[in-house]
């Protein structure tokens, strides 16, 4: 079976890709070895952020860093057999979280965020998945007048810079707006411009459905099977194509390292887990307790609690210790009942030591390309990252700059 481009990866990204590639006209196959969105792209805090134009950075204060040195904290955990094998990433990743340097790298990050709702919004009206985007926004909640005030500061700075809007909420703002949050909460920054989706994994599905619509086909398949120039085995046989994308999000340095790629990529792992509100309580849009380091969003399934970051290497078991560290006090912020979920889910974030995704071609292979490493973000620049590959893929004027996301900065 031959075709014109091969994705492999069938997250947010790689459908994305598929989508944007066969619009063009483009046979495509949509390998992956699960249905699409149900490995990374399943679980994940459902927020399309308009506003996360500086993209997460290492802690560089002092007092955090020894904080985290204990594994003991709320937002950060790490297992400690990992640290020899990712402390070249972990370095890189603090050199460039230096204030200058992340200024720099949010200026490109930029180009990509400030289009995320937009290629969203495009891409779910022509899948007719509209109804799954939300423009509800989205809130960070504090304890202490202190975190609230350097928070609106933050805020200014981004409104100054990329112009993101913002809503500064004192407590009875906050209230009024959410009135089933704890009282003993100071106020909040909302994020108006950003959306948000109840079902992640629907609208993945929506959009792979939509990729079908047009011609395109998923396949079963195993990725690491991948040779050139280029064909991969698959539940149906070997599959053949002139190019290659690779959007395999966590693993996919196991296929870019096989083919001579050494990438400095690392694993942000998070959990999830669903709740039944109590006493008929309503949570409106994705709320962060900044302070507490986990973030409450409204969910088909129940209200979803999702933790901060643990490292660890790929495929490592579950250890869902901050999950459990941080479920009483999600109860004390809002009035959370049973759990509905039999087990915490898991999910495994690709990370870039300089916090920019890897859009583009491959240096040393004709006709391949890769499209990963977006940290917190592949859900909301799925549709961004898709239409870029493509118009790179086509030969089209790229209608965002690509060399900052290019793989041989490293």
């Amino acid at each position: 079976m031959k075709f014109d481009t091969l994705v492999l990866g069938a997250g947010m990204v790689g459908v994305s890709i598929a989508a944007h590639l066969q619009q063009r006209g483009l046979s495509v196959a949509l390998v992956d070895r699960k249905a699409p969105g149900n490995e990374t792209s399943f679980g994940n805090a459902g927020l399309i952020q308009r506003e996360g134009v500086y993209p997460y950075a290492f802690p560089r204060e002092f007092s955090k860093l020894l904080g985290y040195a204990s594994n003991r904290s709320l937002d950060v955990r790490y297992h400690p057999a990992a640290m020899p094998k990712l402390a070249p990433f972990l370095y890189r990743y603090w050199y460039n979280s230096e204030p200058s340097r992340h200024a720099a790298i949010a200026r490109s990050y930029a180009t990509l965020i400030e289009r995320s709702v937009s290629e969203h919004q495009a891409l779910a009206q022509a899948a007719g998945a509209a109804a799954l985007l939300r423009p509800t926004g989205w809130v960070r909640v504090f304890r202490t007048p202190e975190r609230l005030s350097q928070e609106v500061r933050t805020a200014e700075q981004w409104q100054r810079e990329f112009g993101v809007t913002f809503d500064a909420l004192d407590a009875p703002a906050l209230h009024a707006l959410e009135p089933d949050l704890a009282a003993t909460l100071v106020g909040g920054v909302r994020f108006p411009q950003s959306h948000s989706v109840n079902d992640p994994n629907a609208l993945v599905t929506a959009y792979a459905r939509y990729f079908e619509q047009l011609g395109g086909r998923f396949v079963h398949g195993d990725a690491l099977t991948l040779a050139p120039q280029w064909r991969v085995s698959t539940d149906d046989g070997v599959l053949e194509a002139r190019s290659v994308v690779i959007a395999l999000g966590p693993w996919s340095e196991r296929v870019s390292g096989a083919l001579g790629y050494r990438l400095p990529l690392g694993i942000k792992r998070g959990y999830h887990m669903h709740y039944r509100p109590e006493r008929n309580a309503k949570l409106g849009q994705p709320v962060l307790d900044v302070e507490s380091g986990y973030l409450l969003a409204p969910m088909a399934r129940g209200i979803r609690l999702t933790t901060g970051v643990e490292l660890a290497l790929l495929d490592e078991p579950k250890t869902p210790d901050q999950l459990a560290a941080v479920e009483p006090i999600a109860r004390k912020l809002f009035p959370l009942g049973e759990r509905v979920d039999a087990e915490p889910w898991m999910g495994q974030r690709p990370c870039t030591a300089d916090m920019l995704p890897i859009i583009g071609p491959a240096p040393r292979h004709q006709d391949l390309w890769f499209a990963f490493g977006h940290a917190h973000h592949g859900l909301t620049l799925g549709p961004v990252t898709g239409r870029l590959i493509a118009d790179m893929v086509t030969g089209a004027a790229p209608f965002v700059d690509p060399r900052p996301f290019r793989v041989d900065r490293f």
